[in-house]
Parts: C-alpha cells; structure tokens; sequence
C-alpha cells in the first residue's frame, strides 16, 4: 500500500504512475479547490478550513482513527485526493494490490481505484466525501466503507514500510529504527511520524538532489514547509552554515525537532518557526528577515505556490537560489508564467511526472 500525502508524510512505493506522492494533511501547506480568498501575510501559509489541527495542538499518536475505503473513478485520482485531504481527511493512500472490483470480475475494476483515507473520529466522513466530489465535479458521491482503527497500528504499519532510501550514490534517508546500509554515506536519520518527508517521494528526491547541487559550505537555508525537516537537516549535512523551517502545524515542528537530535544537530543551530494558521488569531509573525537566505525551497502544493509567491521570493537574498517543487508536469507552465518575472537562469528537473523548478532571484526584485 502506498500512502502519499499531499505536504508531508507516510512511505512511498512506486506502484504505479497514477500515485503521485506521500501526503497526509495535518503538515500540509494544503489549499483546497476552492482556496480562501486571501492569505495572512504574516501567516503566510493557507491551511484548509476543515483541519481538525489547532494552532497549538499536542495531538496524541495513539488516537483513533476512521479508517474509510473509497472507491474513486481512476481518471479523478489526483484532483479527488487532494480534495478528500482538503475536506477533512488526515491522509489517503492508494492500494492497488487490493481491488475487490477486480476480484470479482467486475468491468468496474478498469475504472475504479481504492483509495485507503484516514479521518478524525469527530469528522463527518460522508459530508467530507460528498464536498470533495463536488469541488472536483463528480456528478455522483464514491461508495465509501468507515472503520474504526487505532492510530498506532497505523504507524507501526507505514514503519514497516518505510525502508532505507539511496537517494543518490552516498547519500541515504534512514529510518530510526534501522541501521545505516552505508555507515561511511551522508546519511539521513529520519522519523517522520505525522510529517511528511521520508525521502521516497519524487519531489523530496528532487528537492534533495537540487540542495545537495547547491550547498558547498557555509549558506543559509530556508525550509519552507518543512515537515519531517528533512531538508532541513540535509541542508546541514551538506554544509550549511544555518537551516530555518517554518511550517504551519506544531505536529511539523515537534518531528523535525525530534529529527534533528537523531542527527546530533544541536536545536541551537536548526531554527524553527511555528507559523499562524489562516484560522489562528495568535497575532504572532515569522521573526525573519527579509532576503536572508542564499538558498530558499518550498516543497509544497500548486496553489499556495502560486499564491505564496512574493512571501516565498521575499526570504532569498538576490542572486540567491528559489527551489519550487511539489508540483506535476503539467502544472508546470502555471508555475514558470508566475515566477518567471522574478527569477532568472529558470531550470527544470523531473522525476516520473513531477517536476522540481529552480532559479536564481532577479536583483531588480523588489520585495513587498
């Protein structure tokens, strides 16, 4: 089973290439089909409102959960998914080893795909799944079957799953619970619990491999969305003189915190920033300077890309290096026309259908 969140989390397999990447919502810097209509600029970055994840949340990991099977049309895998984490659900993942439909015969199984989706158990699952078909224009509501499920069989299962990754040759993402395959490599510790980023996934690759490419000693490093905090943290492997992330869910922080000290990086030295959610009136800013970073990524979702732009150029000093990543190929020619008049020296790398758009900041920019 692959689970794939959409802004950060459980393992990755390449299944197929209609699976496109790990995503749960609660560190997802997610945007629903229908985006809020304007963002906080302190805040920065858009949460849907259905999150079931305060400003300050200590959500407990052994809570339960709504295990819920949907059975989606193939053709609206991608938009429904998204939609489903928008509208309510903690995470989805797609199973296509299990397809009851292609069990019994059915002419459904070339159309249908499950869709494995996690929600609260405070969460309206059907109004959850009827809103996230209408938001894509599915004329009918998918069938769907609720269980109830205990969050910690949930992560033990996705720990399972959840393997070293060679990301390039000596360079490995390693889970906490193995041993490093190449003790001489750059390895990586990670455990991501509930934040996305456990190297799988092909922007995560992509997003590495462009840091890795860029980083020869002594810049600053903007994480932004940061998740599990693995780019964070590689950026320090790789030579950083500071790392910053900044995510919108504390679960984000408390997991790249907790990475961060099994990659004996002192807290001192990889600085963090819860910021406010769109429905958080803590009053509180990101206490960062403007063009501050020499190199800058945000991994995160197609609107908030768009969205976000001018808060994300804002942090890069000039000349200095603007990674955007989290988006799909064909979404791509939307995400040049927006930043192509403040970056220059545009390239692109891609993996399967994602793509990893980088380039250098124009000095002419002039940040809000």
């Amino acid at each position: 089973m692959l689970a794939w969140n959409f802004i950060k989390h459980f393992p990755c397999k390449n299944l197929s290439r209609h699976i496109l990447r790990d995503r749960v919502r609660p560190l997802c810097f997610c945007t629903c089909s229908t985006p809020p209509s304007s963002f906080s600029i302190s805040a920065s970055l858009s949460y849907s409102s259905s999150s079931s994840s305060s400003c300050f949340t200590d959500e407990s990991f052994t809570a339960p959960y709504l295990s819920v099977r949907i059975h989606c049309p193939k053709h609206v895998l991608d938009p429904f998914s998204e939609a489903l984490l928008c509208f309510g659900a903690s995470s989805v993942a797609v199973d296509e080893d299990i397809d009851e439909d292609a069990a019994s015969g059915s002419s459904l199984a070339s159309k249908e795909i499950c869709i494995e989706s996690v929600f609260p158990v405070h969460e309206e699952v059907k109004m959850c799944i009827s809103q996230a078909a209408n938001s894509i224009g599915l004329k009918e509501v998918p069938k769907f079957k609720v269980e109830m499920g205990d969050e910690q069989d949930w992560i033990t299962k996705n720990q399972e799953l959840f393997q070293p990754v060679e990301i390039a040759e000596r360079l490995w993402i390693v889970p906490e619970w193995t041993s490093p395959p190449v003790t001489e490599a750059v390895n990586i510790i990670l455990n991501p619990g509930f934040a996305f980023g456990t190297g799988e996934h092909p922007t995560t690759k992509l997003c590495l491999l462009l840091l890795q490419s860029l980083i020869k000693g002594g810049e600053a490093f903007l994480d932004y969305g940061t998740g599990s905090g693995i780019l964070a943290i590689a950026a320090f492997k790789f030579g950083a003189a500071s790392s910053v992330g900044i995510d919108i869910d504390p679960l984000a922080i408390k997991s790249t915190r907790h990475n961060a000290a099994l990659n004996n990086i002192p807290l001192e030295k990889l600085e963090l920033h819860l910021a406010p959610s769109e429905n958080c009136s803590s009053g509180r800013e990101i206490p960062l300077q403007k063009q501050q970073f020499d190199v800058v990524i945000a991994n995160i979702l197609l609107n908030p890309v768009m969205e976000l732009a001018d808060h994300i150029l804002s942090f890069a000093k000039p000349g200095a290096t603007i990674g955007i990543s989290g988006i799909l190929s064909e979404q791509l020619p939307n995400v040049i026309e927006r930043y192509s008049p403040f970056l220059e020296d545009i390239s692109v790398a891609t993996i399967g259908d994602w793509v990893c758009m980088s380039g250098a900041k124009k000095g002419e920019f002039i940040d809000n």
